[in-house]
């Protein structure tokens, strides 16, 4: 399992890269204002690091209680992707709609849209990641069993 330092660096990275690529993009998708855009992605990604703390640390202990390891195949990333990105779509529409003076509707297919960019985003970061800081083998088990 990834260390308390490493699940940080992973947290910060996935942030700061996503706002980075996300800001500019939705700015002109959607056609707000930067300024407005930035500071929904800035609050939703306050509100998603620490979700990503901790499904991260949850999906990686049931992983190892239901397979014995934290290796993640290409089908376990999609659905940890998927069921990240899900919370985070029901705590967003809210905020998105009050914030934007929009009705829910258009709320949701905005948050679909951003749902839907982080899940391909989430998806290659990790992939990236794991290769980037690969986990050493003799700390898969040593860090659980603590």
């Amino acid at each position: 399992m990834r260390t308390t330092k490493d699940r940080i660096r992973h947290t910060l990275g996935f942030e700061i890269v996503g706002l980075i690529i996300f800001v500019p993009l939705a700015s002109w998708l959607f056609g707000f204002d930067i300024h407005a855009i930035g500071l929904i992605a800035v609050a939703g990604s306050i509100i998603a690091t620490g979700w990503n703390y901790f499904y991260n640390l949850l999906f990686d202990h049931s992983m190892v209680k239901l397979r014995g390891n934290v290796h993640k195949t290409v089908p376990i990333r999609l659905l940890h992707a998927f069921l990240f990105e899900g919370g985070l779509l029901l705590l967003f529409l809210p905020m998105i709609a009050w914030y934007l003076g929009i009705s829910l509707w258009q709320a949701f297919m905005m948050d679909i849209t951003m749902a839907t960019f982080y899940v391909i985003y989430a998806f290659f970061y990790n992939l990236s990641y794991d290769k980037v800081f690969p986990i050493p083998e003799n700390h898969l088990a040593t860090q659980f069993n603590r």
